[in-house]
């Protein structure tokens, strides 16, 4: 994959001199990748539309047939017409046009790897993060936390005839296409009729920002033939329709970048302008009573204003059973510096305790080549969390002996006024703070500190004031 990444972006660097800007390039590529792929499986497209045809025009005649093969997809019925709604060629030089194709021919896409289409892409937007372009943090999740979530939080679709599963930040569609794909090795692939048609048509739902992931996502789940429901807006700052999920699995973006508004929302009971913070609600929102949860934050949504507040909320109304702290640089390169976490919860019953597993003490940071982000950076967490989806197994502390496994109390997190972040106790020789020359790691452990005195000099008047009164 590496090496079909490298010569795409040179083909992208050629493609800069005749106009095309990467953004262009990349989105063109995602209709020419999926056009080859649906020929590889033997998917049946319109006539005039599919890879073969296009393969063999050239000149001005290919550029027609390939702005012809958009508009006659877009205007098609089902997921072929949403998939390139608007779909539009952006590459006039038939000479263009003509190298891109005979690039995409030389591989055969689908035996590389399952979500391919989603690994160029990120591929190329992580080389245009390189150049100073927007990077592709955004859009995806490390495969194996999503593969991890997706294990523990067992989103089968047998379960019930109206089981749904969503992914209101759904990106470039890893978590739906993780899902399905675990569907599949959980039944060797045999379904019967009537759950078949179900999961083929019923099961996936999402929500996404920004068109073309959406469109990738789209793409992937249709090559999987997989028809999901993924609407294209706002998952915090619109009100959500009626419909209700069994499971949601989501990584929402970090940051609050965009409109830095408090949202109007009748159902948000913490009025916030921060986003993790805010789709944290929205998730207890569109959970069906007994549906669990998985969702990737940041540190910062564990200690940020308001956040003890909103934590009161979801413990209340759900059982926030298992956090995993990730380890350092999970998210490399896209979002270098973030720590992050995934918080596992079922609503409909309030919290007594918190299982948290810390993956990331005197764990090695992660990088991109040297040391990648594998599931075995998740195996002794996934044997500790056991096997019920909803964190009802029998667990034990001694069952990571590193001590990395701790439950707490529901008072002792009320003591800490729901600042879960302040929770540690393994002290972190791989990245000791006072050895650290991130200004952010001293910020976050001064703010976790001082909450905590806060806290404390609080309950200290409270008593005296108790007294003063007797």
């Amino acid at each position: 994959m590496t090496d079909v990444v490298g010569k795409l972006w040179g083909f992208a660097h050629t493609l800069r001199h005749d106009g095309v800007d990467y953004g262009d390039y990349i989105e063109q590529l995602t209709y020419l990748l999926f056009l080859k792929m649906a020929d590889e499986q033997d998917v049946e497209l319109p006539e005039g539309t599919d890879w073969p045809y296009l393969r063999k025009q050239s000149g001005t005649e290919l550029v027609d047939a390939y702005q012809d093969a958009l508009r006659t997809l877009g205007k098609h019925q089902g997921m072929l017409g949403d998939i390139f709604s608007g779909a539009q060629n952006r590459l006039a030089k038939p000479a263009t046009l003509s190298r891109l194709i005979k690039a995409i021919d030389e591989t055969e896409w689908t035996i590389l790897d399952v979500d391919v289409k989603a690994a160029a892409f990120e591929g190329l937007l992580e080389k245009a993060a390189a150049e100073g372009k927007k990077g592709a943090g955004q859009y995806f999740t490390p495969r194996p936390l999503i593969q991890t979530m997706v294990r523990l939080i067992q989103p089968d679709p047998r379960a019930h005839q109206q089981f749904t599963l969503c992914d209101p930040a759904c990106g470039t569609g890893g978590f739906l296409v993780a899902a399905y794909e675990w569907l599949k090795e959980q039944t060797a692939g045999a379904l019967d009729r009537r759950t078949a048609k179900q999961v083929r048509t019923s099961t996936y739902y999402g929500q996404e920002l920004v068109e073309r992931p959406r469109r990738l996502a789209l793409m992937n789940m249709f090559l999987h033939q997989v028809e999901p429901h993924i609407t294209l807006g706002d998952s915090i700052y619109e009100s959500p329709s009626s419909q209700r999920y069994d499971v949601v699995l989501t990584n929402p973006p970090f940051g609050n970048r965009g409109a830095n508004q408090v949202p109007v929302r009748d159902d948000f009971t913490i009025e916030s302008a921060n986003k993790q913070l805010n789709f944290l609600q929205h998730i207890l929102t569109i959970l069906k009573p007994g549906g669990r949860a998985a969702v990737v934050v940041p540190d910062n949504v564990l200690f940020a204003d308001k956040a003890g507040e909103v934590f009161r909320i979801l413990m209340e109304d759900a059982d926030v059973h298992t956090i995993l702290r990730c380890p350092h640089g999970t998210f490399n390169p896209y979002t270098p510096g973030t720590k992050t976490n995934v918080i596992f919860f079922t609503k409909g019953r309030s919290t007594s305790k918190v299982w948290l597993y810390d993956a990331r003490a005197n764990v090695p940071s992660i990088t991109k080549k040297s040391r990648p982000l594998t599931s075995a950076h998740f195996a002794e967490f996934e044997k500790c969390f056991g096997v019920d989806p909803n964190g009802m197994a029998e667990r034990n502390p001694a069952d990571s002996p590193e001590d990395r496994w701790r439950a707490f109390g529901i008072e002792e997190v009320k003591a800490r006024n729901y600042k879960i972040e302040s929770f540690k106790w393994l002290r972190d020789e791989e990245h000791d703070p006072d050895a650290s020359s991130d200004p952010e790691d001293f910020l976050i452990q001064a703010l976790v500190e001082l909450e905590t005195a806060v806290g404390a000099i609080g309950k200290l008047q409270t008593l005296l004031n108790d007294g003063g009164e007797q």
